[in-house]
């Protein structure tokens, strides 16, 4: 067996996104999804489509990707999703969301 996985995002029903690894084939852990098998996030906002996948060589960088893009705002995902890699690039020059900012030396806070 391989020490690569995957890092992969699913549209939920709702039209949320998911993000996670899998080591084995994304077929096999979409339906797995779909089916209910785990009840987290995905549990309720069934069914599931894999809109995009990354193959890494070493199952450390897919879950460091993984936890990147799980940080990332729904524009840049759906930027990563579309392969629009001139929009990520002007999407990462923005800097964090205003709600991950420290707050400013002598705010109130």
């Amino acid at each position: 067996m391989s020490d690569g996985a995957y890092a992969y995002i699913v549209r939920c029903a709702d039209g949320a996104y998911y993000t996670g690894t899998a080591r084995n084939g994304l077929e096999v852990r979409v339906a797995e999804h779909n089916a209910g098998h785990y009840g987290g996030f995905t549990a309720t906002r069934r069914p599931v489509t894999l809109v995009y996948s990354e193959w890494f060589d070493r199952i450390l960088d897919a879950i460091a990707a993984e936890r990147q893009i799980k940080g990332w705002s729904r524009a840049k995902k759906e930027a990563l999703i579309r392969g629009d890699f001139a929009a990520l690039q002007a999407l990462a020059r923005r800097g964090p969301h205003p709600s991950r900012r420290p707050p400013s030396a002598g705010s109130s806070g």
